[in-house]
């Protein structure tokens, strides 16, 4: 290769090496099959390519003493970009972007390559501007690509990041060239210095001026007469428009003077007449209430509330109900009205003429104004009970229970008993046990008892007699939900026919208990003296939310020495109902 000999694809060499060599005879080949072109069977290479090939075959003799890329001194070593590894003879590249060693700016971020890096821009060019394959920003010419603004009568102008837009039309001496392109006559007698020399007058002309010598200059009140050679006094008042704009007028040399009508003032200074503010020189004497000022007169005006009297001075008050401002009632009061509303409504706070409905349901007593649900009406308002067992009271607002076992709309059967509970009601049977018989006497429980049964043994019944239950009782009571369950409530009294004073010793003691049937304990029973009796007071200590039904189990037991020598059952059916009425 050195002596420049032909190319000789058949050469054993290393697979970069043979990139260089293929680049070199075919690539810049005339022939693209790899083939010499006739009459070229010898391809000369340049001293570049001798050199990568002559590097490519060193790398081979490298690779073969056992080298990844080059051999120097017996040893291996590795290209710029690459690092050897542990083994001393393999190379592998080096993460520039990793380890910091790259060069890239701010705003560019480092992509790491085989033995190298690319910085690659990460912030945008910005407007005007556009990102090329090199990684740089170039200005975008908008006048070439014709994404510019600039209107049929402009030119447009490249500029770095933007454009501008020219006139096509260049404007002559004397003009100016506005923003549209337009030429626009430039008056040189307004300069500051003045193109005219001293005793000239200057007279803008179109794209020039012209000077006039001074002639005769005139005081105030004269002018010039028509040959120009002497001043004669003006006649401010002849012809219609006159100095004194429509006053009398009366010539005088070299000025004049106005005979001003009524309501005018005439100000020398000025030498005109002047409008007399009547308002402002005689405050309060001349309107009851308001004054306006107007050309050469004054006029009068009321406030809100009163209406102008026919001398046109005073003010009267005005009836504003005769126009029913108001949406209900109106009452007038002296130069204003007042709107009221009718029961059940409110007057609006926001223009306080609006009777608005009083949502009486919504009030913070709303709760307590209907026993169940309050509804409103324009108005008013209107209660409602429970769909069944109840009735509205007369008053309109509480609920009356439906006794359902007085009206006998009731569905209970002969064999079974109608108890009234509140909202409804309930069909009782209540049969004895075995050994028990349904006792006629009244037992000594408050409220409704049905029965009562006591104990009747047959001859020789032995566990019978010994039994120590005397009598079952059953009764029933209906409770409400209470809203307010602020303290116990008392609902059942056992009372006992045994007196509270012992006449001896051996007199048995009275215990109560509950023994089945206590819902969440709310109920509990205790004992007090009441009119030289023993009686158990049942109590609700809980609130129940209804509802509930539940038989709760009383025992009355009669202690002897402490045993119970015997006891009475009372079961107490409790109805709670869902509603507090």
């Amino acid at each position: 290769i050195k002596n420049r000999l032909s190319c000789d694809l058949t050469l054993a060499v290393w697979y970069q090496c043979g990139l260089v060599s293929r680049a070199c005879c075919v690539d810049r080949s005339p022939n693209s099959d790899g083939k010499p072109a006739p009459g070229e069977n010898k391809q000369t290479w340049k001293t570049s390519e001798i050199r990568a090939f002559d590097e490519c075959m060193t790398v081979d003799i490298h690779r073969s003493a056992g080298c990844s890329q080059s051999c120097f001194n017996g040893s291996c070593a590795c290209l710029e970009g690459y690092k050897l590894k542990a083994d001393a003879k393999t190379c592998e590249d080096i993460n520039e972007c990793l380890l910091g060693s790259h060069h890239c700016r701010g705003g560019e971020r480092c992509i790491n390559t085989l033995g190298s890096y690319r910085c690659q821009r990460v912030i945008s060019c910005g407007t005007g501007y556009e990102l090329t394959d090199n990684n740089k920003c170039e200005d975008i010419d908008e006048c070439e690509t014709g994404t510019h603004n600039c209107g049929a009568e402009l030119e447009c102008q490249n500029t770095a990041g933007s454009f501008r837009c020219r006139p096509r039309v260049q404007c002559g001496l004397g003009f100016i060239q506005d923003a549209l392109g337009s030429c626009i006559d430039i008056n040189e007698c307004l300069s500051v210095t003045g193109p005219c020399p001293s005793g000239h007058m200057c007279f803008n002309t179109v794209g020039s001026y012209t000077c006039q010598r001074h002639s005769v200059t005139c005081g105030r009140g004269y002018h010039l007469n028509a040959d120009g050679s002497r001043c004669v006094d003006i006649d401010e008042c002849a012809g219609p428009d006159n100095s004194c704009d429509g006053h009398g007028c009366i010539n005088l040399v070299g000025s004049y003077r106005c005979e001003c009508r009524a309501g005018f003032i005439f100000n020398s200074i000025s030498r005109s007449c002047e409008d007399i503010n009547e308002c402002r020189n005689y405050p309060g004497r001349l309107c009851a209430h308001k004054c306006e000022n107007i050309l050469g007169s004054y006029k009068c005006s009321c406030t809100m509330g009163f209406k102008l009297a026919a001398d046109g001075r005073n003010c009267d008050d005005l009836n504003e109900c005769e126009s029913s401002p108001c949406s209900q009632e109106c009452a007038n009061v002296y130069g204003s009205y007042q709107c009221y509303c009718r029961r059940g409504y409110q007057l609006s706070d926001a223009d306080g003429i609006t009777c608005e409905d009083i949502d009486e349901c919504a009030l913070p007593t709303g709760g307590h104004i209907c026993s169940y649900r309050c509804h409103n009406t324009p108005g008013s308002f209107l209660c409602t009970c429970p769909a069944t067992g109840y009735t509205l009271a007369p008053n309109g607002r509480s609920c009356q229970d439906i006794d359902e076992c007085v009206t006998s709309t009731h569905s209970c059967s002969e064999s079974e008993s109608c108890f009234n509970i509140q909202g409804g009601y309930k069909c009782l049977n209540f049969d004895c046990p075995a050994n028990y018989r349904r006792s006629g006497d009244t037992p000594r429980v408050d409220r409704a008892d049905f029965i009562r049964c006591v104990k009747s043994c047959q001859p020789n019944d032995i566990s019978c007699m010994l039994n120590p239950i005397l009598s079952f009782s059953h009764t029933a009571i209906s409770l409400p939900t209470f809203r307010e369950f602020n303290k116990p409530e008392e609902i059942v009294f056992l009372r006992s026919p045994t007196p509270s004073h012992l006449p001896h010793m051996d007199s048995p003691e009275i215990v109560y208990d509950i023994l089945e049937g206590n819902v969440q304990n709310s109920f509990d029973i205790i004992k007090r003296l009441d009119h030289g009796m023993i009686v158990g007071v049942v109590r609700q200590v809980k609130p129940l939310v209804g509802p509930v039904s539940s038989v709760l189990k009383l025992a009355m037991n009669y202690v002897t020495n402490g045993v119970v020598s015997h006891r009475n059952i009372i079961n107490v059916h409790i109805y709670v109902s869902e509603f507090w009425f």
